[in-house]
């Protein structure tokens, strides 16, 4: 399986919306709406080669004094067959060129 490992900013947030997440029982974050900055990112084919880059970013400063987190993330092994499908015209999709054949 391979993963992707992200440094990302840590978004701050006001104690109102603390006490309303917490009260509502609601997340305060939502990664799926609205995704922190990414710094950096690097891919990994296996598990331990991801955790040793993870702590590899983990020793940067913003890191270490809580600005930055890292993230690892697992990635599905195949694409979608349709990404790798050619249309007719032998592109790869609009706004992409025509491989010569």
């Amino acid at each position: 399986m391979r993963f992707l490992i992200v440094r990302t900013e840590i978004r701050a947030a006001a104690e109102g919306d603390l006490v309303a997440a917490w009260t509502g029982g609601r997340r305060l974050r939502d990664e799926q709406t609205s995704p922190e900055l990414r710094r950096q990112t690097v891919h990994a084919e296996d598990r331990d080669a991801a955790m040793l880059l993870a702590r590899a970013l983990s020793t940067v400063g913003a890191v270490r004094s809580g600005r930055q987190r890292v993230k690892v993330l697992p990635l599905p092994d195949q694409f979608p067959a349709t990404a790798r499908r050619w249309d007719r015209e032998g592109s790869l999709g609009p706004g992409r060129p025509v491989h010569p054949t």
